[in-house]
């Protein structure tokens, strides 16, 4: 019966999490969402996630539904290092009877003061490439089962998706305000070559003086050109 129970909770929560990665919630918002319901449902003291940056290769940690002060601190980790660098560099799962008792685990004086003592850590991977790791710690010796390994898995690759997704959202939404300006740039720089008889480089250098000069960017000061067009 109480497995049963546990594996409705488990249910639940990779509902909860899927809804919000398919809403239009903000990132940070969702990776907020994904480490409270994660700790919730594993019953964890802490449940943490780390994001991979691809400039310098370096883990950092994002979210986490602690509010300790001491682990709220900005954190990073190499990629290999430790438990959380181990996981990304190797793409497996791995979990820990007690991090006081690990070599690998790097964060033993963190441990001591937020008691945390067995650890799951699944690394968040997307199309082959991993984003990221997710933590989940308990305050007594827990050997994860194979069903808390499978859901925590679960949960890594959905947020892996969501992030992914968002971050070629974002991309995109840039690409298209960069091409808008230029189309705007391109439309003020002909309304100055008529008006002004400029050549296209010097209506253009105009247009980047003024921009300097008002402290506002080109795309600002060509919609000011072509507003003065349609008065």
């Amino acid at each position: 019966m109480q497995e049963e129970q546990t594996f409705e909770k488990h249910i639940e929560a990779l509902t909860r999490i899927s809804k919000a990665i398919t809403s239009d919630r903000y990132i940070e918002d969702i990776l907020r969402l994904v480490v409270t319901v994660t700790a919730e449902t594993m019953h964890s003291k802490i449940c943490s996630l780390w994001l991979l940056d691809d400039n310098d290769y370096v883990l950092r940690l994002r979210a986490t539904q602690s509010i300790s002060e001491d682990y709220l601190k900005e954190r990073s980790l190499k990629t290999g290092e430790g438990i959380v660098g181990q996981v990304a560099l190797t793409r497996k799962p791995r979990s820990v009877l007690n991090v006081l008792e690990e070599p690998d685990f790097k964060e033993k004086e963190l441990a001591k003061k937020e008691g945390l003592v067995s650890m799951l850590s699944i690394p968040m991977v997307v199309k082959e490439r991993v984003i990221g790791v997710i933590n989940c710690y308990t305050s007594y010796p827990h050997e994860f089962t194979e069903t808390e390994q499978n859901v925590l898995v679960t949960v890594a690759n959905e947020a892996a998706v969501a992030i992914e997704n968002t971050e070629l959202i974002v991309k995109t939404k840039v690409i298209q305000d960069e091409l808008e300006s230029r189309k705007l740039i391109e439309r003020a720089k002909d309304i100055l070559m008529t008006r002004r008889a400029l050549s296209g480089p010097d209506a253009y250098r105009w247009i980047q003086k003024r921009s300097m000069d008002t402290r506002k960017s080109m795309r600002e000061v060509s919609e000011a050109v072509l507003l003065t067009e349609e008065i």
